[in-house]
């Protein structure tokens, strides 16, 4: 439960006067969203001038019990060993590299270390999956077992997939065109992350580092680096959503917090870079028209600490990345 004593006494980054209508309905919606993250989020992200008050709840007693801002949050993170990751695609890909074959430009693997599993995505969209030695193909859940009666089966699969799940498809319209675009924009950031800022050093770009981070909100993160050894954090939607700043800044505590402990080079990333202790940038990255209007209220309210490059692409990024705004 998130609270303020008097909406007047809020002081403002956007140096507006929040006794106005629409000055309270921005704080209002800060409100809202600090409350509906408050077991993730600690105040330590939000800007010391945003006076916020946190309760917690006890249900069987019934009261409120008042707690300190800068220490709510839960950033219990389990932080995937990349090593891990790698041995598991080391495992699949004997099984999986005659299906890569087929369209090498297209299908890329991705390890699940929790669930010991290794997906295929055709352009984001998952189509088949290794469990144990087993190879799994099909839309969604991928059930399908390949065996030498179904291979026809996968290759038809794969067909539909470069017929409708193409940059230049003619049925924009299509399921398959249409599904998980945020994967599908992940692959082609994965591709060439400079596209996003020619600092940004290619070698290096993990997705789901961290346990259970399965894209909330369908919001996807990725971890890079600089050139220089500055850590960034790159935030992926293909439409608007409200959750997009909030989620950058749980993402940012969690990555700093690894960063701090030494836990982000002891599992193996970055190898052989010299990593900056300096907090990680953010890029928030969408098709410049799918901010959601609430966007820039509500990265003002976040800690000047939350070091935040927003970056718009043009609407036709799934025929290839172009930048047409950056703030």
């Amino acid at each position: 439960m998130v609270t303020h004593r008097d909406r007047g006494a809020v002081a403002s980054p956007l140096g507006r006067d929040l006794d106005g209508l629409s000055g309270f309905r921005v704080l209002h919606r800060v409100i809202e969203q600090v409350e509906h993250r408050a077991d993730h989020l600690p105040a330590v992200a939000l800007d010391p001038q945003l006076a916020v008050e946190l309760y917690e709840h006890d249900p069987a007693l019934n009261v409120l019990e008042k707690i300190d801002p800068r220490r709510a949050g839960n950033l219990d993170t389990w932080l995937v060993p990349h090593r891990e990751s790698e041995a598991l695609l080391n495992l699949a890909r004997p099984a999986l590299n005659a299906i890569l074959a087929l369209a090498p430009k297209a299908v890329t693997l991705h390890p699940a270390a929790q669930s010991r599993e290794v997906w295929m995505r055709f352009r984001g969209l998952p189509f088949a999956r290794w469990d144990d030695g087993r190879v799994f193909f099909g839309i969604n859940e991928a059930r399908k077992e390949l065996t030498p009666s179904s291979r026809p089966a996968l290759k038809r699969l794969l067909h539909d997939l470069e017929v409708h799940r193409h940059p230049l498809a003619s049925d924009t319209r299509h399921s398959l065109y249409r599904a998980h675009a945020e994967r599908w924009l992940e692959s082609i950031v994965r591709e060439d992350v400079t596209r996003i800022d020619a600092m940004l050093d290619q070698r290096f770009v993990y997705a789901q580092v961290f346990a259970n981070a399965g894209g909330e909100h369908g919001i996807l993160d990725l971890l890079t680096v600089t050139r220089s050894g500055r850590l960034a954090i790159i935030e992926l939607k293909a439409s608007e959503h409200i959750h997009l700043p909030l989620q950058a800044a749980d993402y940012w505590l969690r990555v700093r917090r690894q960063l701090q402990s030494g836990e982000i080079a002891r599992y193996g990333y970055f190898q052989g870079v010299a990593l900056q202790q300096a907090s990680p940038l953010v890029y928030l990255v969408a098709p410049a028209l799918r901010f959601h209007p609430t966007t820039d209220d509500l990265l003002n309210y976040l800690s000047p600490e939350v070091e935040i490059v927003r970056v718009g692409l043009a609407e036709s990024w799934r025929r290839g990345l172009r930048v047409v705004m950056r703030q």
